[in-house]
């Protein structure tokens, strides 16, 4: 039996039910599947495919289907059952019961396990608990207290193991306690933007799928060191650096990354959040350039457009070192790699460009008796040229055109 590095605890093994629709051979949701396996900690063990004409109330796939699952899977040990989709939870319930017991879980119940190892804030922890326990509750309906029987392994992380999670009356009592502590946050955090804007802070987020090199690029272009693997939801909490880009400030946020058909409601629990990345002044909508970046683009725009956002993006190809062809892809994309370091210095070039095409070099001069007043301007400007003469301080700033009225004193050209 496999176990995990210490060699003392029997690994997981996760044996996939793919549905396929219509005339559907393959799925990248099936590819997604394995890598949340993987992600979860888990081994994969295998998949069984099922074409969906229509489907079964009870169990979704049938009764002749489930047989032939149940004797694939017998005499396996450690083994558990997910549905590459969303159960209801008599569903889950009865295909469990057909298959002898087996644990069953689907594809929500992946994503919100691996949140739930990911999540580091205390902020994030709450959203993920909000999110597991509006799951669970309307799936402890004949369950009673199995809940708080369950041993270890996906689907128990998190607000999942103890006898509170079987009363109904005291999981509403809890959601209730969450949606308010997150309502406070998300108050704490409007102020926080409020006061970014108010000190010109010029923000950009980083938006995309999973695992298509966000936070490598996030630290590539503020030389950071934030945790980035070649997994999904690496990152779940947004983190925030500062970097310089000839003189000016910017404040480059990473973001949770999107998923193919990822739960409404997962979103919604992260919304907060989100919306704070979202309130930004530019948004780089990463892709990964090796891989079907048409679905991925196509997902975060989706994504985006049901959250309202309406702000300027560029679209960035990640991974794109050896990608020799680049008619396909979208016009205007930036074509880069942030492990490699190729075609940062054009996406920076295209960023100062951005934000300085509403904003001029303006001439100032500042009277010394004056200083004290210009210096609580100065974060409004991006000075490039000083000349300190008898009768003032000689000034060249790049000025944002919303800006200049705070100089109009200062102005001479």
């Amino acid at each position: 039996m496999q176990t995990e590095a210490n060699g003392s605890i029997p690994l997981e093994k996760i044996y996939i039910i793919q549905p396929l629709y219509g005339e559907q051979k393959a799925t990248t949701e099936h590819d997604e599947a394995i890598s949340l396996i993987e992600s979860a900690g888990a081994l994969y063990a295998g998949t069984i495919y099922q074409k969906i004409r229509e489907i079964s109330p009870a169990t979704f796939i049938g009764s002749g289907k489930l047989q032939v699952l149940q004797e694939r899977l017998h005499g396996l040990e450690e083994i558990t059952v997910l549905f590459n989709g969303d159960l209801t939870p008599s569903q889950t319930l009865n295909i469990s019961k057909a298959l002898g017991d087996i644990k069953v879980i689907d594809r929500t119940t992946l994503i919100l396990d691996i949140f739930a190892k990911r999540a580091q804030s205390s902020e994030g922890k709450l959203q993920v608990e909000l999110a597991q326990l509006k799951y669970i509750y309307p799936r402890l309906k004949g369950k009673g207290a199995a809940l708080s029987k369950l041993g270890g392994g996906i689907g128990t992380r998190g607000p999942g193991e103890t006898q509170l999670e079987t009363d109904r009356r005291h999981i509403r009592l809890r959601i209730r306690y969450l949606e308010e502590k997150l309502r406070s946050l998300a108050s704490r955090r409007e102020l926080v933007t409020i006061r970014r804007d108010k000190a010109a802070v010029k923000t950009i987020s980083l938006i995309g799928y999973t695992n298509t090199g966000k936070s490598t690029l996030l630290n590539t272009l503020t030389n950071s060191n934030v945790y980035a693997a070649d997994q999904l939801f690496a990152t779940l909490d947004p983190t925030s650096r500062s970097m310089k880009i000839d003189g000016s400030d910017f404040l480059l946020t990473d973001t949770v990354g999107f998923l193919q058909s990822l739960p409404h409601h997962l979103i919604e629990a992260f919304r907060s959040t989100l919306e704070s990345a979202l309130h930004c002044d530019l948004a780089l909508i990463v892709c990964d350039a090796t891989a079907d970046y048409e679905m991925q683009l196509e997902t975060t725009l989706s994504t985006l457009q049901d959250m309202s956002f309406a702000k300027p993006y560029f679209i960035v190809m990640n991974k794109s070192e050896n990608i020799a062809d680049r008619t396909l892809f979208p016009r205007d994309s930036f074509f880069v790699s942030a492990k490699e370091g190729l075609g940062i210095d054009d996406l920076l070039k295209s960023i100062l460009q951005f934000f300085r095409q509403n904003a001029s070099t303006l001439h100032l001069k500042v009277p010394y008796t004056k200083i004290s007043c210009y210096s609580k301007l100065k974060k409004y400007a991006v000075e490039k040229k000083f000349d300190y003469r008898d009768d003032a301080l000689y000034i060249d700033a790049v000025i944002d055109h919303k800006n200049v009225a705070y100089f109009k004193e200062y102005i001479i050209s």
